[in-house]
Order: C-alpha cells, then structure tokens, then sequence
C-alpha cells in the first residue's frame, strides 16, 4: 500500500462519518517555501472533467492525485474536508484518478463517474471510502458489492451498471492514466497546492500549504 511506511496509527474520526483513519507523523520544522510545478506539468494537473469539491471559482486549488482503494487516501479524507471547512469558499479540491490498486481500483473509479453522472459524487464517494476495508481488500471481492454500497450513498445501481461502461468513462480512465504519468506522481495521495507540490508529504505540511496560499490570496 502506497505509503504504508508513514502511517503511525489508527484513530477515529467520528465526524467524517469512518471507523478509523491512518494518521501521519507531523514535522515540527518549518517546510521551505513552495515552488510551481514547471508550466508543461501544470498544464495536465486538472482536466474539465476532473470531479471538483469546493467552490469552483476558489482562489486556492488542491489537486490530489487519488486511489479510492487506497487507504493512506481514505485517511487523508477527513483532514481534506477538514481543511475545506476552515478555509471556507477559499479553497476547492479536484480529484485525479489513480488506479495504482488494479482491478479494484479501475471498478471504484468507474462507480465514482457513474455517481458523477447522477451528481451524487461527494455521497457515494464517502461511502466508498468508509466501506473501503470490504471492497478493497487483498482477495477477490463479492461480485457487485462496491455497487451495493455506492447504493447507500444514493447511486442508481441500474443506471450505473450502463454508465460505469460509457467510452467516456473509458477516456477519463486513460487520460488520467496519461496524466499521472507526465506528472510523474509514484505514490497516493500525491497533492499539489495551486501548482506547488507538497513536499515533504504529510498533515502539517498541507496545513500550511494551504493556509499560506489562502493569506496569499487575500493579500
């Protein structure tokens, strides 16, 4: 599991709705100032159909490049939406698809569009990730089981069974595979802070990403 080796420990996190979420070890230096991804990389970071949580006119954009069967990204999950609710309208969040998981990966992804399709993303994509630990795990999944529990978060599982094979779901799966490629993104969730990449990786640094960008922008 991509970054397997940060994770320190489970906790709960009652307010997004999960069971438990992996948490990271915090840095208490400082991070150094933040550059932009050079223009050629900042050009493939976010595709117009790339899902959008968040106002989409925020002046600050957080590009996470996202596995739903990854778990390190469903623990990110909480501190996003919690970074979301402190900043308020200042800061959206898009979502690039990264199918590092195989099968299961490619099978959620095609839920989300389908569920993107019947805007009911943001719903079904908690759902997803809460029941992550059924439908993600090592061996073969019950047939049909990611649909049953997108269901709880309000897909129309009948529709979706045509839409989850749409060739523009195919184009989407491609173009994000291309992109993740040209970004040169190895691990999930890989994030970039209005072109700036998070680095060094973890809760803190995102934290203050994120806020130096939004004082930046109201500056």
């Amino acid at each position: 599991m991509n970054r397997r080796g940060l994770v320190l420990s489970v906790l709960a996190v009652g307010a997004a709705g999960f069971g438990g979420a992996a948490w990271y070890a915090t840095r208490p230096q400082p991070i150094a100032e933040a550059v932009p991804v050079a223009p050629e990389v900042n050009d493939v970071l976010i595709r117009p159909y790339s899902p959008i949580l968040g106002p989409e006119t925020a002046p600050v954009t957080i590009v996470e490049f996202f596995d739903p069967a990854c778990e390190a990204c469903r623990a990110f999950y909480p501190v996003v939406k919690d970074i979301m609710t402190e900043h308020g309208d200042a800061v959206r969040v898009v979502i690039r698809y990264t199918a590092f998981h195989g099968d299961a990966s490619v099978e959620a992804i095609r839920v989300l569009e389908a569920a993107r399709m019947q805007h009911v993303f943001e719903p079904v994509l908690e759902a997803v990730l809460r029941e992550q630990p059924r439908w993600a795990s090592h061996g073969t999944p019950a047939p049909g089981l990611i649909l049953e529990i997108a269901a709880s978060g309000g897909l129309d599982v009948e529709a979706a069974r045509t839409q989850m094979l749409a060739p523009g779901v195919v184009a989407v799966l491609n173009q994000d595979r291309a992109d993740v490629e040209a970004v040169g993104v190895r691990q999930t969730p890989t994030f970039f802070v209005n072109a700036k990449p998070l680095n060094p990786f973890g809760e803190a640094e995102l934290r203050r990403l994120v806020a130096a960008e939004v004082a930046a922008s109201q500056s």
